[in-house]
């Protein structure tokens, strides 16, 4: 008799991610696992003692691949609006990634402020803060005006069929940078 090949809890969160990635978090079960997986649902039920257990290490599995996707820049591109387009980028071509992500109650964090804080956060806002020049403070004020206008725009991509055009995103996302910019430097004026 063959040894029975073993399922690691790698390969089962990798499973995961793909079925979320094509059928979103509503696809996500044990049966489906198992099929993706060529098994049975026992080395998934034994690897992880709930699905809610393998959700939460799906997440932190896309959350990474999110923080990779925003942080691959172009070297010509200014890093802050690298990221944004970015962001965008990610919920045009991953729309079930980006809903699982941000729209699925599954963050750590429950608001602006807990995610600004957050450690996954600090590789984006060190290369925000080192392109912009600025203090920690004042960058985080430029990302949560960037982030809010990301998001929103983002969010209409991953949950229409709204045709994406880079360059009106681009130039979009440059405007509401410029004024970001502007009135963290004007408040800074007038104190």
């Amino acid at each position: 008799m063959p040894p029975r090949v073993k399922i690691t809890k790698e390969q089962i969160v990798d499973a995961a991610v793909s079925i979320i990635r094509k059928s979103g978090l509503d696809g996500l079960n044990a049966r489906a696992l198992a099929q993706e997986l060529h098994c049975s649902t026992q080395p998934i039920l034994y690897a992880f003692a709930t699905m809610e257990e393998l959700k939460r290490a799906a997440y932190r599995r896309v959350d990474l691949l999110h923080t990779d996707y925003l942080m691959d820049t172009p070297p010509d591109r200014d890093p802050l609006l690298g990221i944004g387009l970015n962001y965008i980028r990610f919920a045009v071509e991953e729309p079930q990634l980006f809903r699982f992500l941000f729209q699925s109650g599954y963050a750590a964090e429950k608001n602006l402020l807990e995610m600004i804080d957050s450690a996954e956060l600090t590789p984006v806002l060190d290369a925000m803060r080192e392109g912009l020049g600025m203090d920690r403070q004042k960058t985080k004020d430029v990302f949560l005006t960037l982030a809010l206008f990301a998001h929103g725009y983002a969010s209409i991509h991953a949950n229409n069929t709204l045709e994406y055009d880079e360059g009106l995103a681009a130039a979009h996302l440059e405007r509401a940078f410029i004024g970001a910019v502007a009135a963290v430097s004007q408040e800074e004026e007038t104190k």
